[in-house]
């Protein structure tokens, strides 16, 4: 009985200060997002991440660095009034035409959406290079197959998405008024219309939208 305590103790959780470091060390570490799961099975058994989290979270506000949340993953990140310290002297831009753009925005606020689903939205037909480049930037994913005749593949954003657009999850998306605002969700044709062949790749119909 007397060597009980002695034994609960080789099996006791770090202190939240240490798990505090444990985290931190893995998240500074790691490459991409980490998810809590994921920082459960590297920790010692009994560690609460949720909470260390938390108070890491907060240790860091303020500072150069931030704590945010990733979808279901976290992740250090760049304070944003500090993100023009990291610009580079040669910009890469990227370009997607406004068929890419407005079918990136129909799977974010209507995921999970189907090919289908999206082409009713949108009123014209959409290409397979528009969503194959939206795959290769690895900005939508594929989800679960619907459970209807042809079992149609849906289509969801990815946590690189979010990432790219500093989104802890879809829900903070911009409202729609703002999209229009912004002029993707406007000049489209309507339900009907015949497919444009070369809507997709018309070089007047990008938008520089996204810049690295």
């Amino acid at each position: 009985m007397t060597q009980a305590p002695a034994e609960r103790s080789l099996f006791a959780a770090p202190v939240m200060a240490e798990q505090e470091r444990m985290v931190e060390a893995i998240l500074f570490a790691a490459a991409d997002p980490v998810t809590v799961a994921e920082l459960t099975d590297r920790m010692p058994h009994g560690c609460d991440v949720p909470e260390a989290l938390a108070h890491l979270r907060r240790r860091y506000e303020g500072r150069g660095v931030h704590l945010v949340r990733v979808g279901e993953a976290w992740a250090f990140r760049t304070a944003p009034d500090l993100g023009f310290l990291m610009q580079k002297e040669a910009v890469e831009t990227r370009k997607l035409s406004r068929a890419a753009i407005e079918t990136l925005a129909i799977v974010a606020y209507h995921q999970p959406v189907t090919r289908a689903e999206i082409e009713e939205i949108r009123g014209v037909a959409v290409s397979r290079g528009t969503i194959d480049q939206l795959l290769e930037l690895d900005w939508i994913r594929f989800g679960r197959r619907r459970m209807t005749p042809g079992r149609p593949v849906t289509f969801v954003v990815t946590e690189a998405f979010l990432d790219h657009f500093g989104l802890e999850s879809a829900r903070d998306l911009p409202g729609l008024k703002e999209l229009r605002q912004a002029g993707l969700l406007d000049n489209r044709p309507g339900p009907g219309a015949a497919p444009d062949p070369d809507e997709d790749d018309a070089a007047s119909g990008q938008s520089e939208l996204f810049e690295d």
